[in-house]
């Protein structure tokens, strides 16, 4: 199984998210899957490729050609993947992965996770939504859910596609479940 990881590259204002994003990368290797992401070896890009790396762990990057210098590739990933644009590359990270994870990030890891359960929801996107919710990072977002399901904009079926957790236990519950339906 691969995981699209969505972070940014850079490191964030909290310590404890980079802390999160290590763990999930030794995470990805325990339960034998592979780390599909950015390409990056900035800021959380980094972090959890070297995480997964290493632990011995297949790591896949993902990268517009243009963003290559400026992002600077990582230089010890598994695979690096082409695209033309930003577009093509959020649709290379669902092609190519099983799971859709946002650690916290910037408004294009928002942008990406956002798109990702917009397509779940409409039958484009049959992958779990999840937002690693790291010292409550995504609380607000949530929140938002929560307020679109009370106003009648999201349904109570359609917003159980995304979860919001730090918990890697019961993320690997809701992914089990998921692939159960």
């Amino acid at each position: 199984m691969r995981i699209a990881v969505y972070c940014g590259a850079h490191l964030g204002g909290d310590p404890a998210f980079q802390v999160a994003a290590v763990a999930l990368g030794h995470w990805i290797v325990e339960q034998d899957y592979e780390l599909v992401y950015g390409g990056s070896k900035l800021g959380l890009m980094g972090i959890i490729a070297d995480s997964v790396l290493d632990k011995g762990g297949t790591v896949i990057g993902v990268m517009p050609e243009f963003l290559q210098n400026r992002e600077r590739i990582h230089p010890r990933i598994s695979q690096m993947i082409t695209v033309a644009d930003m577009t093509e590359r959020k649709k290379a990270m669902l092609a190519a992965s099983d799971v859709c994870l946002a650690l916290p990030g910037g408004v294009g890891t928002l942008e990406e996770i956002s798109e990702a359960y917009s397509w779940a929801r409409i039958g484009q996107n049959d992958q779990p939504c999840i937002f690693f919710n790291v010292n409550h990072y995504y609380d607000p977002l949530q929140n938002f859910f929560d307020q679109m399901v009370e106003q009648a904009f999201l349904s109570k079926e359609d917003r159980s596609l995304a979860l919001f957790s730090d918990s890697l236990s019961e993320i690997k519950s809701f992914i089990h479940e998921y692939y159960k339906k």
